[in-house]
């Protein structure tokens, strides 16, 4: 009992802060698909708002779900969310080192690693848009979606370059040529 009135407790602290007046506390602790689309709100509202100070807690709070899968969901979302609305690689970075020992408190070590990957993946991403060009290590460094995203949604000659010549795939490889075609 104390556990699911602890999640009653986190859930309604996060729907008022989000301002999220239409959702149960109680009905939603008691069912994890209806916890998922919260916490979407939720970090959708979280990411809205600019105001990244609250951000820790709300990941505190992410992954002390009782379902491990909700848990990593809901944190990668944050994750994606945040590097969505930051202006580049190094302000994503400093935020991600503020919520990482909240998302390494997630059950699982693959759990743990796929956030930790993940941050790394939108820090290329987001230095890439501000006109870096990775090395090849850095590339490798990066999760197969990564490398995908790049190459489909990448405008630098250089960075599709690179991912011809070194992306894990032939898929990725051969849609980097195409792409780099397509701007020329």
């Amino acid at each position: 009992m104390h556990e699911v009135t602890t999640l009653e407790a986190d859930l309604a602290a996060l729907f008022e802060r989000a301002g999220l007046v239409d959702l149960d506390p109680a009905a939603t602790a008691a069912d994890e698909h209806l916890r998922s689309a919260a916490y979407r709100r939720v970090v959708e509202a979280a990411a809205r708002s600019g105001d990244r100070t609250a951000d820790r807690a709300l990941a505190a709070v992410l992954v002390r779900d009782p379902e491990p899968l909700t848990a990593k969901t809901a944190a990668v979302e944050l994750v994606d969310q945040v590097a969505g609305a930051m202006p580049d690689g190094a302000a994503f970075s400093a935020w991600a080192a503020s919520i990482l020992p909240e998302t390494d408190r997630l059950s699982s070590e693959k759990d743990r690693e796929f956030l930790r990957q993940r941050v790394r993946d939108w820090t290329l991403w987001l230095a890439t848009e501000t006109g870096d060009v990775p090395t090849s290590d850095e590339l490798a460094a990066v999760s197969d979606w990564m490398q995908r995203r790049l190459a489909d949604l990448s405008d630098s000659l250089p960075v599709l370059a690179l991912l011809a010549a070194h992306a894990r795939t032939k898929k990725t490889r051969n849609t980097a040529v195409n792409r780099a075609k397509t701007l020329r």
